[in-house]
């Protein structure tokens, strides 16, 4: 339906038309899904990708153009890190109780496009409303995991869980040491929040965050199940945090500053 060479003459006018200046870049593929009219750009690397993007303005008016829902540009080195990040997300689950994310994992190795497989999850999980909150119900809904959610009180006015007291830092940065202690008393085996890292076991306990450990951008996130912004949060701890999942590439850089501007306004 779609190919390169019309891609690539699309962006070069986009780009000619609104004075953009005339930056070679390459495409190496382009795929699409029917299912939910998505489009993918695999750009040869990251430069190629910026061009394409076009700080964020280029890639708007092709979505607009081509009349897709959505469009998003990947390089071969962010899908060749993801695959990277898989086999070690692979490692960790594998001979666990977590093991049943491998058919989940297996299906992020073949993204773009994402076709999840039914997975029935049957861990008790302690999901702690943090940043991606609604992201975090999703996936935990979307597992079929048993869990309750908790999260620091009238942090999401609009979800509902179980309210804990804390500071507004924890929503960004969760307090591992509260958490382990409360789900065990709880008999929870696993810890879903917004964990500076993928995978980690504590006290015999899981404490995950699943976008990091199968390392899923915060754009896709946002698509998958929606986002649904804190309202208590700490406004120093809220850069630091974009600063990191930009850094590892979970978050462009445009969409980081757009939330701290707005959160900020707020």
């Amino acid at each position: 339906m779609f190919t390169v060479e019309e891609i690539s003459e699309l962006v070069r006018w986009i780009r000619q038309e609104n004075g953009f200046p005339d930056s070679p870049f390459r495409i190496d593929e382009v795929r699409y899904d029917p299912e939910g009219d998505k489009l993918y750009i695999i750009a040869h690397d990251r430069t190629d990708k910026s061009v394409i993007i076009g700080n964020s303005f280029v890639i708007g008016k092709l979505r607009e153009r081509l009349k897709v829902r959505q469009l998003t540009v990947y390089s071969n080195l962010d899908l060749e890190i993801k695959r990277r990040k898989l086999e070690e997300a692979e490692r960790l689950v594998r001979g666990t109780e977590l093991e049943f994310l491998l058919p989940i994992i297996e299906a992020e190795k073949r993204f773009p496009p994402r076709k999840w497989p039914e997975v029935e999850g049957d861990v008790k999980t302690l999901v702690f409303l943090s940043f991606n909150a609604k992201a975090l119900l999703g996936f935990a809904g979307r597992l079929n995991l048993p869990y309750e959610a908790v999260g620091i009180r009238y942090s999401f006015p609009r979800l509902d869980y179980e309210p804990l007291e804390g500071g507004p830092k924890e929503v960004l940065f969760p307090d591992e040491r509260k958490l382990v202690k409360l789900a065990g008393g709880r008999g929870a085996k696993l810890i879903l929040a917004d964990f500076p890292f993928g995978l980690r076991w504590r006290d015999g306990m899981a404490l995950m965050n699943p976008f990091r450990l199968l390392h899923i951008g915060f754009f896709e996130i946002k698509y998958l199940f929606g986002f649904e912004k804190p309202v208590v949060y700490d406004k120093k701890a809220l850069v630091e945090f974009v600063a990191n999942l930009t850094y590892e590439g979970l978050m462009e850089s445009t969409d980081g500053a757009n939330i701290i501007w707005r959160m900020w306004r707020r």
